[in-house]
């Protein structure tokens, strides 16, 4: 099994300053390659505490620059809020720098704040989303991108540095709604995992990707990958204390960033899943959904997260996994602590599981 680290770069309610978020988060990514992990992943947000990386390839070329075979990821860059010829330059140029270790995440958002800040009808992501991904992932095999559509349009333009192999093996999406597991079966990309939902929900997900996919590729779905927030401690105790705290910060902190609690779902077309989940979200309130929301994530000692991991193995069938150590306002000892923990005891064992084959039929 692959592994793999994401730093998010949150600041809870400024606790710390940014510069300093950046600084010890910096430090964390900088452990990855030489603790053994297989691939670095950073997330893409804006304007608030929720987490602070406005250009995930920024941080990745960074990155790039301090390592030499970790693969880097985003998870994920959110394509209605860019101009498709410029992700396609940036990723293949990112791609060039690191001698092809890019590992492209795409995805729509859901986030108000963000959509009105970049100036985008959040009305139309969904198509904004499939007409942009279409064009990028085009480009990043043929080298050369013209669009006329209905949200974009571009000259016919060769993009420099050109790609020099396919992200065809490589490229993921996050898909949280039924909905969107189509749209990405479609496109014929991966999936991007990260629990939210009842097990049994996101597994008829992926069982109906993996159809639509067959069906529309005449070949088998790559296998998705899972990211999950962890906490690694010796003490069992002590882990989960240490999840009871700042597994509720961050997503205290991730429903005020979404606006969980909120009525403006309902008026968003495309987002009648979230409208869903908003109306349950105030039905039982934060403190519930942050418990429920804690319980999909992966925290004690190094055992018990191994036997998690391979648990979520054994219900989405992924070969990598990605997770996130450091978030809410986990003092940076101990999100330095469970990493180097984690991988002395957890990822030496992940490392000896073999792959799951999917499906063909």
């Amino acid at each position: 099994m692959d592994v793999g680290v994401s730093i998010i770069f949150q600041n809870k309610e400024r606790f710390r300053s940014d510069y300093d978020v950046y600084q010890n988060e910096i430090k964390l990514a900088r452990l990855a390659e030489p603790l053994g992990f297989d691939s670095l992943w950073t997330v893409e947000h804006h304007f608030t505490d929720y987490t602070m990386t406005p250009d995930p390839l920024q941080f990745l070329a960074f990155m790039a620059g301090q390592t030499q075979t970790i693969k880097l990821g985003s998870m994920v860059m959110v394509l209605p809020w860019h101009k498709p010829v410029k992700v396609a330059e940036n990723v293949s140029m990112l791609d060039n720098l690191s001698g092809g270790r890019v590992i492209l995440g795409i995805g729509r958002g859901i986030g108000r704040i963000e959509y009105e800040g970049m100036g985008v009808d959040q009305n139309q992501s969904r198509e904004i989303f499939v007409e942009s991904a279409n064009a990028v992932l085009g480009a990043l095999e043929t080298g050369q991108m013209e669009i006329d559509g209905e949200h974009f349009t571009q000259l016919p333009r060769d993009i420099r540095p050109e790609p020099f192999k396919s992200f065809r093996d490589r490229t993921y999406a996050a898909a949280i709604s039924p909905e969107s597991s189509q749209i990405m079966a479609d496109l014929g990309v991966g999936i991007l995992v990260i629990p939210q939902k009842k097990w049994e929900e996101h597994a008829a997900d992926l069982a109906n990707y993996r159809a639509r996919f067959l069906e529309m590729h005449q070949q088998p779905a790559p296998a998705p990958i899972a990211a999950c927030w962890v906490v690694c401690h010796e003490d069992e105790q002590r882990a989960q204390e240490l999840a009871r705290t700042y597994l509720v910060d961050y997503y205290v902190e991730a429903a005020k960033h979404y606006e969980f609690g909120g009525s403006h779902f309902q008026n968003i077309k495309g987002h009648e899943q979230y409208a869903k989940w908003a109306e349950g979200f105030s039905e039982v309130g934060t403190d519930a959904v942050a418990d429920f929301f804690m319980s999909l994530q992966v925290y004690g000692t190094p055992d018990q997260c191994y036997e998690q991991i391979m648990e979520i193995r054994r219900k989405f069938g992924n070969n990598t996994f990605v997770g996130v150590f450091s978030y809410g306002n986990m003092p940076y000892d101990e999100a330095d602590k469970g990493m180097r923990l984690f991988a002395e005891k957890v990822l030496p064992m992940l490392k000896q599981v073999g792959d799951v084959e999917q499906d063909a039929a």
